[in-house]
């Protein structure tokens, strides 16, 4: 037996019996990739090809798949030389035939899904289940045993995999980043990953730049730059990176087993000299440039038209072997030059000395307790009591304070408490550059800013084993929760509210995962991805109309049941309950929108306890109606409010009401869980129409004023009795550097504007209403003439508060 030398030093050598069976299990992993794309059956091609056994519709993406395979080949081959805890994350998401093929070749598929049996009826099963109805989608996502990662959006590979690694220092995740992606910003913006890699904490990223040179239908960026250009851009963002390039595979795998091997070596150095107390600063982490064709070993050409190694290759090569005898020859070619009666014996079981090559137990790639499997674990929070925290209310309006800033002081001691003596922990809290700006600076008591570059005199609460994650980047602070969450560990990112929209499309995407995880026989739930809007639209009056939107709460009300909750907290208590649900929740996508400055408060920790809880509730004190009030005594009037500002301007009206039509019976009802206005079967959280009615009645008006779009609430309330009696105000894209109170106007949000919504709807049209109609259209009038001389809203505005105004 002869040994081939690895080009690579320290890498060691490849024999060549080691490397025929690597390249038989890749043939293996390749003809499995292609015959699930084109095959419903004759798997093993036992029989000569027919248009019967070619599905109808041919789906799937073949162009990326060989790099694929032959990346978790040798990632096998490094697990079982090293016993590395290794996970795989594919960014070429549409590599999702590829990643099955190593799932199922690996044996995990059929552990988690016995009818896809290691048999030929399995193998039946297994090509003719993808991209058809009734099987599996075709990219590489939660169905997928052992992925963290869904591809079809580009992006977002590199954050996943970064998100996985902080704070398990035995884990290394292999990146595959194809160069379409790296076209991508939030691609591009998380090379700057060792900036906030720490190798005494955490575990290692080792990237994989796939190039093979084309998107869709041309040429990628990266594919066409020179490998100098791209070995600088890269030592430019912190990595050392190898290239491996060619098409002969023999060639290629000798290269690629040794860059393997040296990059992991290198890891391991760092992250020994780190543990051993050396300073972790200057870490230049590897990475590896890997150039293979397009589709390589597919057909070479198609009607006389090269296809390997080009565009063409990206996804099904050969279109029409149904009614092309020609290509239908061709395909039978191409799948028989793979050899599968040398890898599957007579019974469609993969060959012995191939199934060896797969690593042991939890350590082959798809089958990580850390990717959700059945081993998976995830600790529960150790959350404080949040009497701790509270605030105290003797009476509703009697206090004013920082909303946010109690949530700070809890998080500073979740952070406390979840730390180990290595910096690391169970627990991080993402935010771009904004967390002083947030009032949740009190976190910096317990850590700091995570960073690995220089810390310069005069800088405050930076080091290398912070765990606040501060970037100014909406995509990496998402990202990297993200794959936090997926693997165990929890966190919450908070952002302005106006700039959550960045990372919109991700929000979705994560919302579709785990939407999806909940069927997948294989998963665990996981914690649930905390996302707090703060800076919101209604005090943004400092910054102005680009800092004023709240788009993302359309973006993710529509999105599964399941998954999502939309949080309206009025004040600090019941943010702290609302923080409190939304931590200890699992597989949830949980928006807590509550801005953080100054606000009246109104419910003590019990009290806030109870309307989150039932998800809203009638405000006795504020309202006209009798206590003891039984459901034949409807209200003139309802006043609903969801957020912390229209909770606060339906006070304000509420209390017109009562000063100048005070026999109008008015209900006033704050609602915190967004999603329980939806029709009961249409949302966990939905009100039932007992408890709805108890609240809005099922015929009087409502004037509702909410923190969003007021489009947004009307397809919630879709369904419930009579929809046309609500008359939502809120947020109707008017903004500018203005007053707070001026905001509201702006938008007819304002007390006044509800207080004529309000005559308008009444059941019984009140003694004095004319009186107070005029009343408010005279302060509109006042506060556009002071606001503009004074610059400062009305002081009977400015300094009203509830208690006061009972007095």
């Amino acid at each position: 037996m002869t040994a081939v030398a690895a080009p690579t030093a320290g890498a060691g050598t490849y024999s060549d019996d080691e490397l025929a069976r690597d390249l038989r299990w890749w043939a293996a992993a390749n003809y499995l990739t292609a015959a699930q794309i084109y095959l419903q059956a004759n798997p093993l091609l036992r029989e000569p090809l027919t248009p019967d056994h070619i599905k109808p519709r041919l789906l799937g993406h073949w162009g990326t798949s060989p790099g694929l395979t032959m990346v978790y080949a040798l990632l096998n081959r490094l697990i079982r030389r090293t016993g590395q805890q290794t996970l795989l994350v594919v960014g070429p998401g549409h590599g999702g035939p590829a990643m099955l093929a190593g799932a199922y070749l690996d044996g995990t598929y059929s552990e988690v899904h016995p009818e896809v049996s290691q048999d030929l009826t399995g193998l039946v099963r297994f090509v003719r289940q993808f991209s058809t109805p009734g099987g599996v989608p075709s990219h590489a996502g939660v169905h997928i045993p052992g992925s963290i990662h869904e591809g079809g959006e580009l992006g977002y590979a590199l954050l996943h995999a970064a998100g996985a690694v902080f704070d398990d220092p035995d884990l290394l995740v292999a990146c595959v980043i194809g160069d379409g992606e790296a076209e991508t910003g939030p691609l591009a913006a998380s090379w700057r990953l060792p900036a906030f890699l720490n190798p005494r904490r955490d575990g290692a990223v080792l990237p994989i730049l796939h190039l093979n040179g084309y998107k869709i239908s041309g040429p990628t960026v990266l594919g066409r730059s020179p490998d100098e250009d791209i070995r600088g851009y890269l030592r430019g963002q912190g990595w050392d990176p190898v290239v491996v390039a060619g098409d002969v595979p023999a060639r290629v795998f000798v290269e690629l087993d040794a860059a393997l091997a040296t990059a992991h070596a290198r890891i391991r150095e760092v992250q020994d000299r780190a543990h051993a107390g050396a300073a972790p600063d200057g870490v230049r982490w590897p990475a590896i440039v890997l150039r293979t064709p397009k589709g390589w070993t597919g057909p070479r050409t198609v009607d006389g038209v090269p296809v390997e190694g080009t565009h063409r290759a990206h996804q099904v090569p050969l279109a029409r072997v149904r009614e092309d005898p020609e290509h239908r020859a061709q395909l039978a070619g191409w799948l028989h030059s793979y050899r599968p009666e040398e890898s599957f014996d007579e019974a469609g079981r993969l060959a012995p000395e191939l199934a060896a090559l797969a690593p042991s137990d939890d350590l082959r790639l798809s089958a990580s307790p850390r990717a959700g499997g059945p081993r998976f674990r995830v600790r529960p929070l150790p959350l404080p009591d949040l009497a701790d925290y509270a605030l105290a209310v003797p009476s509703p309006g009697a206090v004013r304070h920082e909303t946010t800033r109690p949530l700070g002081e809890l998080l500073r001691d979740v952070l406390t408490r979840t730390g180990r003596t290595d910096g690391g922990g169970d627990f991080r809290l993402f935010c771009p550059d904004e967390t002083n700006s947030n009032r949740l600076g009190a976190v910096f008591q317990a850590t700091d800013r995570c960073s690995m570059l220089p810390v310069q005199p005069g800088d405050e609460s930076i080091g290398p084993d912070g765990r606040v994650m501060e970037v100014l980047s909406e995509h990496l602070c998402e990202g990297w929760l993200e794959g936090y969450t997926l693997t165990g560990r929890h966190g919450l990112f908070a952002t302005y509210e106006a700039f959550a929209m960045v990372g919109a499309s991700m929000i979705v995407q994560h919302a579709k995962w785990l939407q999806q995880a909940a069927t997948e026989p294989d998963r665990s739930p996981v914690p649930s991805l905390n996302v707090l809007l703060t800076s919101t639209t209604w005090r943004n009056d400092h910054n102005g109309f680009s800092h004023q939107g709240p788009g993302l709460i359309d973006t993710v009300a529509p999105l599964s049941p399941d998954v999502v909750r939309i949080w309206f907290p009025p004040d600090a208590n019941s943010t702290l309950v609302v923080a409190e649900e939304c931590l200890r929740s699992r597989g949830r996508v949980n928006l807590i929108v509550v801005d953080k400055q100054q606000h009246l408060q109104y419910l003590d920790l019990e009290a806030a306890r109870t309307l989150v809880s039932s998800g809203a509730a009638v405000w006795e004190w504020a309202g006209t109606e009798e206590p003891d009030r039984n459901r034949s005594d409807l209200p003139d009037v309802v006043l609903a409010a969801a957020g912390d500002v229209p909770t606060l301007e339906v006070l304000a009206a509420a209390q017109l009401l009562r000063d100048h039509v005070p026999h109008l019976r008015i209900r006033v009802v704050d609602v915190v869980d967004l999603m329980g206005l939806l029709p009961p079967g249409e949302h966990p959280a939905a009100l039932d129409p007992e408890r709805f009615a108890d609240l809005f009645t099922d015929t009087v008006d409502v004037v509702f004023a909410f923190h969003g779009h007021p489009r947004a609430i009307h397809p919630l309330v879709h369904g419930r009795p009579d929809v046309d009696r609500f008359h939502v105000r809120g947020f109707t894209e008017h903004g500018t550097t203005t007053t707070p109170f001026d905001m509201v106007v702006l938008n007819r949000m304002s007390r006044y504007d509800l207080v004529l919504e309000a005559l308008r709807r009444s059941r019984r049209v009140p003694e004095g209403g004319d009186t107070l109609a005029r009343l408010c259209r005279e302060q509109l009038r006042r506060h556009r003439e002071h606001v503009v001389e004074a610059l400062e809203d009305l002081p009977e505005v400015r300094d009203w508060t509830w208690e006061a105004e009972q007095r």
